[in-house]
């Protein structure tokens, strides 16, 4: 087989670069840049000196972003071969010359039989080859495709015709749940390792679990099960039964391989229901861990949990990045993982063991019926946070005197006191907020240095939890009203208004906008970002859409309206973040940052705001950071190149001090990883273009930069 392992692939490049003069043909192997997801490069001949001259060497156009401005680009494409490899907004795969941006062929899942209406986002696709045998695999609906690299169509020989399910493996429950994967797997010999894409609300979810699928056949060659069953280590951290009923503790954001030690690193997220978890006591595992698995097998080497019993959707949200590390005068293997909560945890890669020292603190007990929030949690010691970890009225907003009176007045309703304070019917500040903290745009590692690089977000946002109806009325309205708070809250809201920076649409007045019968394919088979809902019966979707449609609710009968206690009693108004009045965010600039942290040492060695706010460009307000999605990578020639930013630019930074050397404005927000290659001597960065977040305008171009 000719792929290579990371640091044959670094050697390699090296050669390459040396014997030249300047970079030869060098690609980015992988989502991450290669198997070990250090998002570095090897390439030097755009360097600090020269980085300013960078012009547009080429911009390809996929022509299907969604005209409403609710489609994103999330790619980090890879480019083999001198061959880009992508996806479009509406999860077409083509492949591309990477040298002028001309398309060579498209794939549309949708034509073969994906179920069309279902998206998501897309974050890349996985190459595999074997002699003449080149493959590429993309996710797309609720099927794996195998593709021939050559020509875009489906390899016959793969699955069933040329595609498996993404639900084999995960039970009979899982046939008529939601799943999909986001980010692309990972390779080890001829097996492509994924994870999912599960709900997290207080409906019925999906298993998480872990598989392997054959390259060749399609076969499913292994399963790790998130949540254990009987017999299996974990188990007794669940209720009894909860393999039966509880869904999540999946991996979407993508896995790390070390070839040499035939080791796989999966990050989970949190069981769901994401916010209650009376019906799930005990820790939950391997539910916010980190496992190091074999990978030929899935059997389990070691784990770490990082939040017990997760009550915060405190998933990990980035792939580890390998790293080797000077500790204690030695030099170690090891494993980074970057949280949500703004941490960074660096793990012994064989034994799991953390460098740095780790403390258990007691955290508040939760209020809420039938809940038992762990009493403990544990948080690193170092490096310290790269995010500020709790919201006071000493943090909050100084952008004008009207906005601070309104937001002080707003906190002192909702309960604030650092991470870990449970969710509440009063609202509870999540600070750094579900965003982040650390995303899914992963870090950068320079070994050179021993700098990871990350970048954050500094948004509060407010977590308030409702009661679910606890009456069984007559009426389709208020069953449909109960299925609305199961099912459709998270996204839309309690009041039905939606979250337009989000890209969750109103449903307020939705029968003078769209059809029933429209709105109840919706519901049946997913549009766009919104996933289907097969789990709903046709009576439950009648029901539901008597209720968003108003229908005037019919009287209970007496037999009809008897209390009842339902499995999960409890639902959410959203994910609201915390803003000011003018929609700034609540908290102090900056409101996203750059960070350097020194994994030898375990300390910052530097932070710099990202981005800035054209609003407040405007007023004079310079620095203030944005929220910022899709991360950054790191090349010798000493820069960093990164967009995420809501201000639409792209930006090439000095790795040294976090100084912008360069920028230019992108035509819609990138907010996606980039990606640096050379053909023929010659070195391009190429990032996405599809805007659709923090309410910006959608896109459809990947562009490339090179000197002239």
């Amino acid at each position: 087989m000719s792929r290579l392992s990371p640091s044959l692939l670094l050697v390699c490049s090296a050669v390459a670069v040396s014997c030249s003069g300047g970079p030869s043909n060098l690609g980015w192997r992988a989502h991450g840049g290669d198997w070990a997801h250090t998002q570095y490069s090897p390439l030097s001949q755009i360097d600090r000196g020269n980085v300013s001259q960078l012009k547009v060497a080429w911009t390809y156009r996929t022509g299907d972003a969604r005209p409403d401005g609710r489609s994103q680009i999330q790619c980090n494409p890879i480019i083999v071969h001198g061959v880009l490899y992508g996806t479009s907004p509406q999860l077409k795969v083509f492949a591309l010359d990477a040298a002028t941006g001309a398309a060579r062929w498209t794939f549309d899942p949708f034509a073969v039989g994906a179920d069309a209406n279902a998206l998501g986002v897309n974050r890349g696709v996985v190459y595999w080859e074997s002699g003449d045998d080149a493959r590429i695999f993309i996710a797309a609906g609720q099927r794996l495709y195998a593709l021939a690299a050559k020509t875009g169509r489906p390899v016959p020989t793969f699955g069933q015709s040329g595609s498996v399910s993404l639900k084999a493996g995960l039970g009979d429950r899982a046939e008529r749940l939601y799943v999909l994967s986001n980010t692309p797997g990972t390779l080890y010999e001829d097996l492509i390792i994924i994870g999912t894409r599960v709900s997290e609300g207080p409906g019925e979810s999906a298993p998480g679990h872990i598989r392997a699928f054959d390259t060749r056949t399609g076969e499913l060659r292994w399963t790790f099960k998130t949540i254990p069953h009987p017999g299996e280590p974990g188990y007794d951290t669940w209720p009894a039964d909860a393999y039966t009923r509880i869904g999540g503790a999946n991996s979407w954001t993508g896995l790390t391989v070390d070839e040499s030690r035939g080791l796989v690193f999966v990050p989970t997220g949190s069981a769901a229901f994401d916010f209650w978890g009376g019906n799930r006591h005990g820790k939950n595992l391997y539910a916010n861990s980190l496992l190091a698995l074999e990978a030929a097998t899935g059997r389990l080497v070691w784990h770490y949990q990082f939040v017990r019993h997760d009550l915060w959707d405190r998933d990990l949200p980035s792939a580890p990045v390998l790293v080797t590390v000077t500790h204690e005068g030695r030099r170690v293997d090891a494993v980074a993982q970057t949280t949500k909560s703004g941490h960074v945890f660096v793990f012994d890669r064989e034994t799991g063991k953390s460098l740095f020292p780790i403390e258990e603190r007691k955290v508040p007990p939760s209020d809420l019926e039938r809940e038992s929030a762990w009493p403990t949690q544990p948080l690193p010691l170092k490096p310290p946070a790269f995010s500020r970890q709790a919201f006071t009225e000493a943090d909050v907003t100084d952008v004008s005197e009207a906005a601070r009176a309104a937001v002080l007045a707003r906190l002192k309703t909702v309960r604030s006191g650092g991470q870990f304070v449970p969710p509440s019917l009063e609202g509870t500040v999540i600070f750094p907020g579900f965003d982040g903290g650390a995303e899914w745009g992963g870090g950068a590692w320079d070994q050179s240095s021993g700098l990871l690089y990350v970048n954050a977000n500094e948004m509060p946002w407010i977590l308030s939890m409702v009661k679910i109806d606890s009456t069984r009325e007559s009426s389709d309205f208020a069953r449909g009203r109960r299925t609305y708070q199961l099912n459709c809250t998270a996204c839309h809201g309690v009041d039905r208004n939606g979250d337009p920076a989000r890209i969750f649409p109103s449903l307020v007045n939705l029968p003078k906008r769209m059809p029933r019968e429209q709105a109840d394919t919706i519901v049946a088979g997913g549009k766009a970002m919104m996933p289907a809902f097969p789990s709903l019966s046709p009576q439950e979707r009648r029901e539901l859409l008597a209720f968003l449609y108003n229908d005037p609710p019919k009287p209970a009968s007496s037999s009809g309206s008897d209390p009842v206690q339902p499995d999960v009693p409890y639902t959410h108004t959203g994910y609201n973040r915390f803003l000011d009045p003018e929609g700034f965010p609540a908290v102090k600039p900056p409101w996203g940052t750059l960070n350097a942290i020194d994994l030898n040492k375990g300390e910052i060695a530097w932070q710099v705001p990202l981005g800035e706010e054209p609003r407040l460009v405007a007023r004079g307000r310079r620095n203030t950071g944005t929220e910022n999605y899709g991360g950054p990578i790191v090349t010798a020639g000493g820069l960093i190149f990164i967009g995420a930013t809501k201000d639409e630019k792209f930006r090439a930074i000095d790795a040294r001090d976090g100084r912008v050397l360069w920028e230019t404005t992108l035509p819609a927000g990138g907010y996606a990883t980039p990606a640096t290659y050379a053909i023929a001597g010659k070195q391009y960065v190429v990032i996405a273009a599809g805007g659709g977040k923090m309410g910006t305008k959608s896109g459809d171009a990947y562009i490339a930069f090179a000197l002239p």
